[in-house]
Parts: C-alpha cells; structure tokens; sequence
C-alpha cells in the first residue's frame, strides 16, 4: 500500500511537471525546413495543391475530403492514420511558387501556417522551402512538441513523402 502512494505521487508530480514546463513554452513557433528536389517546379506545385491526392503519397494520411472555401481558394479536411481530422485552406497562391495554408480550426489545441517555396534550380530541379508559423495553446501539447516530437517532425514527413512521390530520397538540408 505504501508503495501505491509513492508510485501514485511519482506520477502526480511528473504530470505537474510536464504541465509547468509546457507551460513556461512559448505558445508560438516559427521554424523552416528546405528540401532539394529533382523536379521541375511546376511537378511539385502540381503535387502539393492536388489535395485530393495527398493520401496517395502522403504516408501519414487516410483520406481527403474537400470543404466549402470562406474565401476564393481551396479549402479541404485530412484525416490521419489515426482518424484525427483538421480542416485547412489555402490563404495566398502564386503558381508555381508560392503557397500559404493554414489550419482553419480556431478550436484545436494547435494551429499556424506554412508558406511554401518552391525556388528553381537549373536546369530540372528546385528547392522547396517550407516556413511554418504555429502556436500551441495546449501546455501538454507544447511539452510534447518541444522535446518528444520537434517542432519540424510534420513538415520533414512531409518533405520526405514529397521526394518519395517522385522516387527520390530526400535530404532535409535545414
């Protein structure tokens, strides 16, 4: 019985811990992740905004619904290997260069943006740089984020996945 009270006491001031840590956390982030691809910038524009696609290529992905846009661009759900669903949309579009989607969910205890850019490199390859704006509010979530997960584990699947789509292995270079 005694042993209960310290494993259970243990565990409390873990838990009181990892809340007080995740708590002292900026709620915002911003960071970049760059990828080199032997691709025309067009083939990467092409894949990156065929949202219904995405679950083809997309490892962590189990499906894409599209959503009414609350404004001229495309707007659209994915749900996750493990059913979790987050809507998002697309903010700015400059093809085949720029791109700009955040998650349209102001209830979840994450959100933010990713500017993508897709640069050119002569002849037949481009560089797509990723630039993520995200703020946390869930203190456990914050925690996770920053010591178990990092802050960039999304966007280098992301990158990966992209590269494998084309048969190339990528190469996170920042």
């Amino acid at each position: 019985m005694k042993w209960t009270f310290w494993i259970l006491g243990i565990l409390v001031a873990l838990i009181v811990l990892v809340y007080a840590i995740g708590a002292s956390l900026p709620e915002k982030h911003s960071v970049v992740r760059v990828a080199r691809y032997r691709q025309k910038p067009d083939a990467l524009w092409q894949a990156i905004t065929e949202y219904d696609k995405f679950p083809f290529w997309r490892s962590n992905l189990k499906s894409v619904d599209t959503l009414t846009s609350k404004n001229s661009f495309s707007a659209w759900q994915e749900v996750d290997s493990h059913g979790n669903a987050i809507p998002f949309q697309v903010l700015e579009s400059d093809a085949p260069r720029h791109l700009v989607t955040e998650i349209a969910d102001p209830k979840l205890p994450f959100g933010g943006t990713w500017t993508t850019d897709i640069l050119p490199i002569p002849p037949d390859g481009c560089i797509v740089q990723i630039q993520e704006d995200g703020e946390i509010h869930n203190r456990f979530f914050r925690f996770m984020s920053r010591f178990v997960f990092g802050y960039t584990a999304t966007m280098d699947t992301y990158l990966k996945d992209l590269g494998k789509k084309f048969g190339e292995t990528t190469v996170i270079e920042r």
